[in-house]
């Protein structure tokens, strides 16, 4: 991709983690937001995070090691219970 459709570059940690839907989003300036996937950012396939809504791109700054688990994904939210059915 080309540089010059670059926004910004941001810092991870600033952006918001959706574990429902396994993304990374930060607000755009045209009101939507701007998003990457854990999968994209894991496999080192793109570091740019798209606006749906705009042709605004963003360069997202972080470090794979500093990513969540894959085990850390899917462990329920404290205060959250978890069902399990005997079989």
């Amino acid at each position: 991709m080309s540089d010059e459709n670059i926004y910004d570059e941001i810092e991870i940690e600033d952006m918001t983690w959706d574990s429902t839907l396994q993304i990374y989003h930060y607000p755009c300036p045209c009101g939507d937001r701007f998003e990457i996937s854990i999968d994209d950012l894991r496999d080192e396939e793109t570091d740019i995070a798209v606006c749906p809504s705009c042709s605004l791109q963003i360069r997202v700054i972080y470090e794979v090691d500093d990513l969540p688990r894959p085990e850390e994904d899917t462990k329920p939210a404290q205060g959250q219970q978890v069902v399990a059915a005997a079989v």
